[in-house]
């Protein structure tokens, strides 16, 4: 895929004098609380008070049942928010003095986490689920002091970030990096995010307690024929590649290798999507995305891709924002396919329900959070 080089005119990337604080890490921070708050919630309904004190699990007896998958996954999942945290408090403590209180802000955040799910009658809190939580922390502190050497101040890994990107794209590399993880929930279409009718239909027939289906409301129970899904499919699989790849773009600067940059950044994003596949549905199914609708959509994408990378950031952004807010009407107007609801039903929730909850949240908010990042004055301005 040749990306060319754009025609910004930006100043050589010079390293800073002083430390300074890494924005990228606390955005990474907030968004990565969000999503363990979300998950941890997951699926914020029936909330009731069965007269129990909200810290009474840290007195109680260990679960006699557990599995070592829920123990690695609670240990896992709070890796990222110890080292998160220490990289956050760079500069103000220093790497090793920052473990201490990364790993009590982590387990605080866990007890409360566990503490709100007595009110929650699918949800049972745990002080198992508390000690694995603490042993992740604490380990991802551990990792993020031992590796702060390759993430923080004059590291090689901080000049190349310097040289390659522009100075204001700490914010936009989170929701860039976000794509990845939130095409991991099953879609309707391949890159089609932002379905926002199954989620509002579950709320509104939670708020009203009778069954509610927004997509039968609106649409009048139309029902496409196959060469229209097709067409959406590439629609949409298109205009999701492209406003992703040209928000790529717009945050490198000009001496970067963009098109190796943007080829990486696309084949990690498909061999995420493929992880997902294969470890929630079966390994064999790995590349059950693979449809000729969808690689007709990835080849149309990447043509625009192409074509667009000549043209000025303004027009970049602009297309961008475009494409994905064209992505995001044809999946929220389209009726789901059939095919997609019976692959739903082989979606594997049970092991996976804390990361199900977040996951399909993620799926639903990245377009958003794309075009906010596009459109914000503030994200306009050069690097």
């Amino acid at each position: 895929m040749p990306v060319p080089p754009d025609s910004r005119s930006e100043p050589p990337a010079t390293p800073a004098s002083a430390p300074a604080a890494s924005s990228f890490a606390r955005v990474s921070l907030l968004v990565y609380t969000l999503l363990i708050v979300y998950a941890s919630w997951y699926p914020f309904s029936g909330w009731r008070d069965m007269g129990l004190k909200p810290f009474d699990y840290l007195g109680a007896r260990l679960p006699y049942y557990w599995t070592v998958f829920d123990v690695w996954t609670n240990v896992a999942g709070y890796v990222p928010l110890g080292l998160l945290l220490v990289l956050a408090l760079h500069p103000r403590l220093r790497p090793w003095w920052a473990v201490w209180p990364a790993t009590l802000a982590g387990v605080l955040l866990s007890a409360c986490m566990e503490a709100v799910q007595t009110y929650l009658p699918t949800r049972v809190p745990s002080n198992l689920d508390l000690l694995t939580n603490s042993l992740g922390v604490a380990l991802g502190a551990l990792l993020g002091a031992a590796c702060s050497r390759t993430f923080l101040q004059d590291s090689r890994l901080l000049m190349l970030r310097r040289r390659w990107f522009s100075g204001a794209a700490g914010r936009g590399l989170v929701v860039a990096w976000l794509w990845p993880l939130a095409l991991i929930y099953p879609q309707n279409h391949l890159f089609g995010l932002g379905h926002l009718v199954p989620p509002l239909s579950a709320f509104f027939s939670d708020l009203f307690d009778t069954p509610i289906d927004l997509a039968t409301t609106w649409l009048n129970s139309a029902q496409p024929s196959a060469e229209q899904y097709w067409l959406a499919d590439v629609i949409v699989t298109a205009c999701g590649l492209t406003g992703a790849a040209l928000l790529v773009l717009l945050l490198m600067r000009r001496q970067a290798p963009r098109r190796r940059l943007v080829t990486l950044y696309l084949l990690a994003c498909i061999a995420a999507k493929s992880l997902a596949c294969a470890l929630f549905f079966a390994p064999q199914n790995a590349f059950v995305w693979i449809s000729p609708s969808a690689v007709g959509g990835i080849m149309l994408g990447t043509l625009m891709i192409v074509g667009l990378a000549w043209a000025p950031p303004t027009a970049q952004r602009r297309v961008a924002a475009l494409a994905l807010i064209l992505s995001l009407v044809v999946t929220n107007a389209v009726p789901a396919n059939p095919y997609y609801l019976s692959t739903l039903e082989t979606w594997v929730q049970g092991k996976f329900l804390n990361f199900d909850g977040a996951a399909q949240f993620l799926s639903v908010l990245w377009p958003f959070l794309a075009i906010w990042f596009l459109l914000h004055p503030v994200h306009r301005r050069p690097g």
